[in-house]
């Protein structure tokens, strides 16, 4: 028999519905990312940031304008680059600590999580959002404050979540073997990687979507259907 001894999730179309993330945090960030530029672009940490953007545009000469429209075009995008991602989740941190917004949560994804984690099982959340974004997601969302509950967070300084290498990377991190994790996720090409990688995968499809006549992960159309 399997024994599965930690859980890595993914948050977007996993723990929480894709349209909070694409119609309240994107919107969000999009409409301040030029002024909280304005006003805080001679932070160290931001300036770094601005600095890895540019860098990933191969930008050798870039004005601040410049790279405030780079960075709304690939908001626009939704590019899966860790430079915007550390931004946004800068910009971000204001809104939940000002109210603005709390996460959405799919209903039974709290009371699971807490009840793996009282069964024992480590759990870790990896997605392509920043590992502050990741924490503010659980810290102010619906169901309150989920943190305690998560031994670990993994972004795409990690690496890509397509790419085998970045599990490994994961599996390694947290000192267990692939063949005792399971990881969750909507997406098939990640879980096609963490398969690769020796993972057990769980693939989120939830109503109305519906799953392939033959899928190669198991399919889960909630957490509760999940029993590590």
């Amino acid at each position: 028999m399997i024994e599965i001894r930690a859980i890595v999730t993914d948050i977007e179309g996993t723990t929480s519905s894709i349209s909070f993330v694409r119609d309240v945090l994107f919107p969000y960030a999009r409409k301040r990312l030029p002024a909280f530029i304005e006003t805080h672009g001679d932070l160290p940490e931001v300036q770094h940031w601005l600095h890895e953007a540019a860098v990933e545009a191969e930008l050798v000469e870039a004005s601040r304008q410049d790279i405030i429209e780079l960075l709304l075009r690939w908001i626009d995008e939704d590019r899966k680059s860790t430079a915007l991602k550390a931004l946004q989740g800068m910009i971000w941190k204001d809104g939940y600590e000002a109210g603005d917004y709390r996460a959405h949560i799919y209903p039974e994804v709290a009371a699971r999580l807490r009840g793996w984690r009282a069964d024992g099982l480590h759990l870790y959340v990896y997605s392509s959002g920043s590992v502050p974004a990741q924490q503010l997601f659980f810290r102010y969302n619906e169901a309150g404050d989920l943190t305690p509950l998560f031994a670990g967070y993994f972004d795409t300084e990690t690496g890509p979540k397509r790419e085998a290498e970045s599990y490994r990377r994961i599996a390694e991190a947290i000192g267990e073997q692939p063949g005792h994790i399971l990881f969750l996720s909507d997406i098939e090409q990640e879980l096609d990687a963490a398969q690769a990688a020796g993972f057990h995968t769980g693939w989120l499809i939830r109503s109305p979507l519906e799953a392939p006549a033959t899928p190669a992960h198991a399919v889960y159309h909630d957490f509760d259907a999940i029993k590590p």
